[in-house]
């Protein structure tokens, strides 16, 4: 996992970043719009975003509302633009902090130490559950199949965190249901029974013989690790 990803178009100070940021003990890699930051994020994890708002293409704003939807990551806004309406936009957006750039790099290191501090050292239970080939980082909401990074829809992320915190234990359609969904769901049950479908589709490697997701007729659900 890389430490930090800087989002920075501006080569030269991408540079000068990147550069006290690993003599600071920081592991770091440098994307120069929003656009190629995304498809690094699909195929690596990170613990950390700084992140310019004026990019080419994707601005910084939009790329940290693209971000939400997936991930949780931390994200430090370095910018220029500083007045009140903008920094209340990046906190809108799902931005942790908002640095005024020219950057002074004391401030900033202090507030990377912060947010690293805050979201990862004083964690006190293990956060990154290990079942098999399947990864699931709890804190960023990403899951890894065989090291590459499944999409799963919020539902399908749940019934899965479920299922790998239950390992050998059969659990019946109506727990699972009531679980994910809430017993007040106007929702179905067959809506458990189309999840479980998909969520096989994408960490089965033979869909029509499932080892990790089994039914248990009349009952519900086994998962396996595997």
């Amino acid at each position: 996992m890389m430490d930090i990803l800087l989002i920075e178009d501006n080569k030269e100070l991408a540079g000068l970043i990147k550069t006290f940021l690993e003599k600071d003990g920081y592991s770091a890699v440098v994307r120069e719009s929003g656009e190629d930051a995304i498809a690094f994020l699909k195929e690596h994890k990170v613990k950390m975003i700084l992140l310019d708002i004026m990019l080419p293409g994707m601005d910084g704003f939009a790329f940290c509302a693209a971000l939400r939807k997936r991930s949780n990551v931390p994200v430090l806004i370095m910018s220029a633009r500083v007045d009140k309406e903008d920094q209340m936009n990046g906190f809108a957006q799902g931005a942790d902090d908002y640095l005024e750039k020219p950057v002074d790099i004391d401030l900033l290191l202090a507030k990377i130490k912060a947010l690293m501090r805050r979201n990862y050292s004083l964690r006190q239970e293990n956060r990154l559950l290990h079942s098999g080939a399947v990864l699931i980082d709890q804190d960023a909401k990403q899951v890894f199949f065989h090291d590459k990074e499944l999409y799963l829809t919020v539902k399908e992320y749940e019934l899965l965190l479920l299922f790998v915190k239950n390992p050998g234990k059969t659990l019946s359609k109506e727990y699972l249901f009531d679980q994910v969904w809430g017993a007040d769901s106007f929702s179905e049950n067959q809506t458990l029974t189309v999840h479980v479908k998909m969520l096989r589709d994408k960490i089965e490697e033979e869909l029509g013989k499932p080892k990790r997701i089994k039914t248990v007729w009349g009952v519900g659900y086994r998962y396996e690790e595997a």
